[in-house]
C-alpha cells in the first residue's frame, strides 16, 4: 500500500488526488478532536507543567485515594459536591502539580537515587519491621494491600519522594530560626502578669429603672433582627444501627447460658491483695531487718526509719497475674493479711513484703450477667445485619414504599421531631434529641419537603431522614419577645452604666486616686489575680480583659469588660514576668523545630511557585470537570 501511495505521488495527478486525501482526514481529525494534538493539549490532559503531563487517570487515581482517606477519617463516603466543597480536586491537582515541577526539574538536575539505597529506605521504615527491628516482607504486603497500592507503585512513589526530598532540602534544609524570633515567641507565650483589681457588678450601675413602652418599642426596632425566629424543620428519621435492631432479636435461654459457662473465667474476678514491698541492696542487709520486723519493729515503721515514702512501698491493690515478678506474686499469694515474708531475692533486688488486705475473689452468677450476656449476643448478630436491612430499605423505597411504612416492617422506630433549627434546638431553646444529631440536622436543612434522601452512614450503621414540614424564619412581634427585649435592655442600661464607671474610677486611678479608697467607696473589695498569661479566660477576668492586661505596662491602669456584658473590672499591673528560654528544654527544641518546619515550608513554597511558573502551568478545566465529575468532555 505504501509502495502504491509512493508511486501514485510520482505525476501531477496523483499528487493532487494524495493532497485530496490527507486533506480529508485532517479534517476528520480535527472532527474527532485530534487537532487538540497540535494545540499542545490532549484529551487525556488534565494540566501540563513544563514538559510533563497529568493525565486524567493520574488525577482520578490521586483523587480517589484522598476521597477514600477523607471517607475513612469521617466514617462516611464523601460525594463529589461534598469534595469540591472541601477544596479536594484544588488540593490534589496542586499537589500533583508540584510534584510533577519537582520531577521535571530533578531530570534537568539528572538527579537519581540508586536501587540499593530504596530498598534500605523501605526495609527501614518501622512499620514494615518486626518488634526486633528485622523487615517483615508480611507487614509490607498487608500495609499496601490496606493504602491500595501496588509494591511496583509504591516503590516508584518511594523513588520519586526521595528525589524531590533532595531538592527540598536544597532550599529548605538546614536553616536556623532567629534567636529574636524565638525570644519574641517564648515572651508571648510564657510571659506571666500579675494584678490587682476591682470587679465591678449590677449593684455599682444603680437602681435601674423599668424601660417605657417608647424606648422599649424603639430598642426593638433598632434590634430586630436579634429577636427573629429562625428557620425550624420538622423532620423524621429511621436508624438502623447494631443496638437498635438487638431490640428485637430473640436470645435464648440456652445460648445465653452456652456463652456463660464457654467464657466462666470473664466473670470471675480474681483475689486481690494490697502488697507492701521493700527493697534492699544485699541479703544481709535485709537480714538485718527481717529480724527487727520478728522483733516487734513494724514494717511500716522500719521503712520510715530508712527513709522509704508510703507511696513508694506500696505496690497497690492487684491480682497475682498483675505483679512484675512472678517470683514476689507467690509469695505475697501466699501470706495472711498482716503477715511479713522472710527476705527474698526477685527480679530486681532482695525484698520483704507484706499484705495489708485480701479481697477474695468475687463469682458472679448467671443470673447476675444474663442480661449483660443477651445484649451482647444479639449486638454481634445484628452487627452483620446492618448492611441487610439497609438494601432492603433501600430497595422498598426504590419500589414507592414510605419511609415509615419501610420502618414499620422491619420493626425500627420512627422518631419525628416537630421543629429544630440549624445549631439544634428547639423553639424553646434546648436541645433536641436527634439521632447522629450533627450530620442529620446539617443534611436535612440542605434538602427540601418530599425529597428522598439518601441514608446516613455513621460509625454504628444508617439514619435515613424526611423533612416534612418547614417554619421559614420570620420576624417577632414585640408582644411575643417583651421578656427577652426587656431583659436585654436591662442588661444593655447596665453595661453602659458599668463602662461609665469604670471609666470614672480608671480616670481617678490615673490622676493618683488610690485604689483600696476606690474600691470602699464603691462597695467592692480589691482582689488579687498571679501568673496569668495570654489565651487565659477566668472567672470574672474575660479574653478581652486578658488582652487588655498584657497591653498594659507594669504599675499601669486599666479597664476591661468582664465575663459578661454586666461586669467590668479596674486593675492595675502589679508584676511582670519574662522567663528566660532555655534551649535545651525540651519545650524550646519543640518550638524551634517547629519554627524551623515553618520557615521551610514558607521557603519552599515561594520555591515551588516560581518553579511552576518558570517552566509554564497550564490546566484544561473542560477535563477537570471530566475527571471530577462535573462536567462533560468537549466534543466540538
Amino acid at each position: 500500500m505504501l509502495r502504491g501511495i509512493r508511486n501514485a505521488s510520482n505525476t501531477w495527478l496523483g499528487r493532487i488526488v494524495m493532497a485530496a486525501v490527507m486533506t480529508l482526514l485532517a479534517g476528520i481529525f480535527a472532527l474527532w478532536g485530534i487537532n487538540d494534538i497540535f494545540r499542545g493539549f490532549g484529551r487525556t490532559t488534565v494540566a501540563k507543567i513544563g514538559d510533563t503531563e497529568i493525565s486524567i487517570q493520574q488525577f482520578q487515581q490521586a483523587y480517589n485515594d484522598r476521597l477514600q482517606q477523607l471517607g475513612r477519617q469521617l466514617g462516611r463516603p464523601i460525594t463529589p459536591a461534598q469534595a469540591s466543597t472541601f477544596g479536594v480536586d484544588r488540593q490534589v491537582l496542586s499537589d500533583l502539580a508540584g510534584q510533577a515541577a519537582l520531577d521535571q526539574r530533578a531530570r534537568q538536575m539528572r538527579l537519581g537515587i540508586p536501587d540499593a539505597e530504596i530498598v534500605r529506605h523501605i526495609t527501614s521504615e518501622p512499620q514494615f519491621q518486626t518488634p526486633q527491628g528485622q523487615f517483615d516482607r508480611a507487614r509490607f504486603q498487608d500495609a499496601l494491600l490496606n493504602a491500595g497500592y501496588t509494591e511496583q507503585r509504591y516503590i516508584a512513589a518511594q523513588r520519586s519522594d526521595t528525589v524531590r526530598r533532595q531538592i527540598i532540602d536544597s532550599t529548605s534544609g538546614g536553616l536556623t530560626v532567629p534567636n529574636t524570633w524565638l525570644d519574641a515567641i517564648n515572651q508571648y507565650q510564657n510571659q506571666e502578669r500579675s494584678i490587682q483589681y476591682v470587679a465591678l457588678g449590677p449593684e455599682q450601675a444603680g437602681d435601674t429603672p423599668q424601660p417605657t413602652a417608647e424606648q422599649l418599642s424603639k430598642y426593638f426596632d433598632e434590634r430586630r433582627i436579634m429577636f427573629r425566629a429562625p428557620e425550624y424543620r420538622k423532620i423524621t428519621t429511621v436508624s438502623a444501627t447494631p443496638e437498635e435492631l438487638a431490640k428485637s432479636v430473640e436470645v435464648s435461654d440456652d445460648d445465653v447460658k452456652q456463652v456463660f459457662d464457654q467464657a466462666r473465667a470473664r466473670y470471675i474476678t480474681p483475689e486481690r491483695r494490697d502488697v507492701e514491698q521493700m527493697v534492699f541492696r544485699t541479703m544481709e542487709e535485709a537480714q538485718a531487718v527481717s529480724e527487727r520486723i520478728k522483733s516487734g519493729t513494724g514494717f511500716a515503721a522500719v521503712a520510715a526509719e530508712r527513709g522509704i515514702k508510703p507511696q513508694d512501698l506500696d505496690l497497690g491493690l492487684v491480682a497475682k497475674s498483675a505483679m512484675v515478678d512472678p517470683a514476689v506474686a507467690d509469695i505475697a499469694f501466699s501470706l495472711k493479711e498482716g503477715e511479713v515474708s522472710a527476705p527474698m531475692q526477685g527480679r530486681f533486688g532482695v525484698v520483704i513484703v507484706t499484705v495489708t488486705k485480701i479481697v477474695p475473689e468475687e463469682d458472679k452468677t448467671l443470673a447476675d450477667v444474663a442480661p449483660q450476656i443477651r445484649n451482647d449476643i444479639a449486638l454481634a448478630r445484628t452487627k452483620q445485619l446492618v448492611q441487610d436491612v439497609h438494601d432492603k430499605i433501600e430497595d422498598a423505597r426504590a419500589g414507592g414504599t414510605t419511609l415509615e411504612e419501610a420502618a414499620e416492617k422491619f420493626k425500627l422506630p420512627v422518631v419525628t421531631v416537630d421543629a429544630v433549627d440549624r445549631s439544634g434546638q428547639g423553639p424553646d431553646g434546648k436541645t433536641v434529641n436527634v439521632p447522629d444529631a450533627a450530620q442529620v440536622i446539617n443534611a436535612a436543612f440542605s434538602t427540601d419537603v418530599g425529597v428522598d434522601n439518601d441514608p446516613i452512614q455513621t460509625n454504628a450503621g444508617y439514619v435515613w431522614y424526611d423533612v416534612i414540614g418547614i417554619t421559614p424564619a420570620h420576624d417577632r412581634t414585640l408582644d411575643e419577645v417583651k421578656n427577652q427585649v426587656e431583659a436585654r435592655w436591662r442588661d444593655d442600661e447596665i453595661a453602659s452604666r458599668l463602662k461609665a464607671k469604670a471609666a470614672d474610677v480608671l480616670d481617678k486611678l490615673k490622676n493618683g486616686g488610690a485604689l483600696d479608697a476606690l474600691a470602699a467607696a464603691n462597695g467592692v473589695p480589691v482582689s488579687s489575680a498571679a501568673s496569668l498569661k495570654r489565651g487565659q479566660s477566668l472567672p470574672v477576668i474575660s479574653s478581652r480583659a486578658i488582652e487588655e492586661i498584657f497591653r498594659t505596662a507594669k504599675d499601669g491602669f486599666g479597664s476591661a469588660e468582664g465575663d459578661k456584658p454586666t461586669q467590668w473590672i479596674v486593675f492595675r499591673v502589679t508584676d511582670v514576668k519574662t522567663p528566660s528560654l532555655d534551649a535545651n528544654l525540651p519545650a524550646a527544641k519543640q518550638l524551634q523545630q517547629t519554627l524551623q518546619r515553618q520557615i521551610g515550608d514558607d521557603l519552599f513554597g515561594q520555591y515551588l511557585a516560581w518553579l511552576e511558573d518558570d517552566l509554564g502551568t497550564t490546566i484544561n478545566q473542560d477535563v477537570l470537570a471530566q475527571a471530577i465529575g462535573t462536567g462533560t468532555p468537549d466534543t466540538n
